[in-house]
């Protein structure tokens, strides 16, 4: 890092703020830090006056640790070896092809058998080929399969694979205390024990598990009732409604509120439940760049200027996705620039905040909080229960009249059977904790706890040296492999230890930018952290190239205020 660039922009009518552009030793920005006032958010110097951030909210009085953003681009020299890595691999791949069409090397895939050989392949036969050549061989790093609650530490069933990972063997032993830094337990409620955990046992006894019908028909339960009513209170809107699948909350919503004639914008790393929605519609459907306001306006300025192709009417909607928090890449959505380029050019945001409700802002209530913006302003509120909440399923908020149109236009709504009881009770005990309804301070303690485990874990990695991605706020915390070897021995190596990691690779992620996530809890304790942080345990020797080139800046603890 070797140079900062300070200059003065004028937001809207708002106020005078000036940007801080952070650069490293190749003139290569690093992040953007917004600062008027005592309030910090990250913007793009190429913005203009008044496309920023809408009017200071109270917040601005307040210390604000600063929002700040790191993707730092990949070495060449690793970007090359990664290269060599997959070519290599794909020419030992079609190697073991000729092997196996010959009936010198045994083949597991599946294939037609010889008398159908003359109809339709059911597969074409390259498609195939990254599976059986490729992922083959680091599949043991995924589904593995856990026998407890998936806490802060779990229990791994043993199993080993004779066959190079096309099958799998159980041992029959148990590998105790592993611990869990995948699993998207943020607020720690995934648990078999506490104040939750009893209110689901009792709700069980009373209401059984399965209700056996959709909610239009014999299945809308009190319990319902009073979670969706409870959804509302928690996100400040004037309605919500509820669903069994997070997944297809937003596949199945987005159909229903957009069709042909209609214009969707879509961030190019979203996940693929808005991807599929979005499809389905069977609208017009446009990506703009990862978090870049330029693309996003200049696809909405084209959009109002040029209208539908050929016949150049004006779109009949025009609905903006994006999400709260990244889950690949760790980055936070820049929401207010995003609102103000919606209300410029009179658009409809769609937010899913599937990762960020619970895990960001003051009160755990999402990006929304985390800004301290109006949740007025977001036209629809996407979020999930599986993930801060320790449930299942997934919510809509916005204003009464769209609840009731999707209570009786969206498939997930009318077709879907009800939630089960169980599940619900968990959604409705865990929300009284954290907006503080228990009685306790339980639910605001695990809020304050999951800031400081995630600031003091991004810090201990960067400390390191290691390639971390995202914002420094994000329990999403991306650390970069690159290379296809290390996907598969990066996560073995952190088994041997008992430590749970996610790996990820191409196709979830670039081709040169592999990587490993590891998702923070509150559950997690100081010295589970440093545990994960021990060189040897993340084999600083053996991962020589994930080792950054300028380091990137981390407030320090005593720089994270107070919710």
């Amino acid at each position: 890092m070797s140079s900062s660039l300070f200059c003065f922009v004028k937001v809207g009518s708002f106020c005078v703020c000036k940007i801080k552009d952070v650069r490293n030793g190749s003139g290569n920005t690093i992040m953007q830090i917004l600062i008027y006032n005592n309030h910090h958010m990250e913007v793009n110097l190429e913005s203009r006056d008044d496309m920023l951030c809408g009017p200071p909210t109270t917040t601005c009085q307040e210390s604000i640790r600063p929002f700040i953003e790191s993707f730092e681009e990949t070495p060449m020299l690793v970007a090359v070896l990664t290269y060599m890595g997959y070519g290599i691999l794909t020419i030992f791949g079609y190697l073991r092809d000729f092997l196996r069409d010959w009936k010198i090397e045994r083949c597991h895939i599946a294939r037609e058998r010889e008398e159908q050989r003359d109809f339709v392949p059911l597969y074409q036969d390259f498609e195939n080929f990254y599976t059986r050549n490729l992922y083959m061989r680091i599949r043991d790093s995924w589904n593995r399969p856990i026998c407890s609650v998936p806490g802060a530490k779990m229990d791994l069933v043993e199993r080993v694979s004779p066959d190079y990972n096309w099958t799998f063997d159980y041992t029959g032993k148990v590998v105790e205390g592993v611990i869990n830094m995948g699993s998207y337990n943020y607020l720690g409620f995934a648990e078999n024990t506490g104040y939750c955990a009893d209110a689901s046992a009792e709700v069980t006894m009373k209401y059984g598990v399965g209700v056996a019908s959709t909610r239009q028909e014999m299945g809308n339960l009190d319990r319902h009732e009073e979670m969706e009513e409870l959804v509302a209170k928690f996100l400040g809107v004037e309605s919500a409604m509820a669903f069994g699948m997070g997944f297809a909350t937003n596949s199945m919503n987005i159909p229903a509120l957009t069709g042909k004639g209609c214009l969707i914008l879509s961030d190019e790393l979203n996940h693929a439940s808005l991807v599929l929605g979005a499809r389905l519609s069977g609208s017009t459907i446009r990506v703009f760049k990862h978090n870049n306001m330029q693309s996003l306006e200049k696809m909405l300025r084209d959009a109002i200027v040029h209208g539908q192709p050929r016949t150049h009417r004006p779109w009949k909607k025009i609905l903006i996705l994006v999400e709260g928090i990244y889950s690949m890449e760790g980055s936070i959505v820049r929401l207010p620039e995003v609102i103000a380029l919606k209300k410029r050019y009179r658009a409809y945001l769609y937010l899913d905040e599937a990762h960020s409700i619970g895990a960001l802002g003051p009160g755990g209530r999402g990006v929304v909080d985390y800004f301290g913006l109006d949740p007025r302003d977001v036209d629809v509120m996407m979020g999930t229960f599986t993930k801060s909440f320790g449930a299942a399923g997934g919510y809509i908020g916005g204003r009464k009249e769209l609840m009731e149109y999707l209570r009786s236009h969206s498939h997930s709504a009318v077709y879907a059977a009800s939630m089960s009881p169980p599940v619900v009770e968990q959604i409705i005990a865990s929300m009284k904790c954290i907006m503080g309804e228990d009685g306790t301070t339980l639910g605001r303690d695990r809020v304050q706890q999951l800031a400081e485990n995630t600031l003091y874990f991004r810090r201990k990695l960067t400390e390191m040296g290691f390639i971390i991605y995202g914002n420094n706020d994000s329990p999403v915390v991306p650390m970069m492999l690159y290379m296809p070897a290390k996907i598969g021995a990066f996560g073995r190596e952190m088994l041997k230890r008992n430590i749970g990691v996610v790996v990820v690779g191409f196709p979830a992620t670039p081709i040169i930018e592999s990587r490993a996530r590891f998702c923070i809890s509150a559950a997690h304790t100081k010295d589970m952290l440093d545990t994960v942080t021990i060189p040897p345990m993340l084999g600083t020797k053996w991962l020589p190239f994930s080792h950054q080139r300028h380091k990137q800046p981390v407030p320090p603890l005593s720089s994270l205020s107070s919710p």
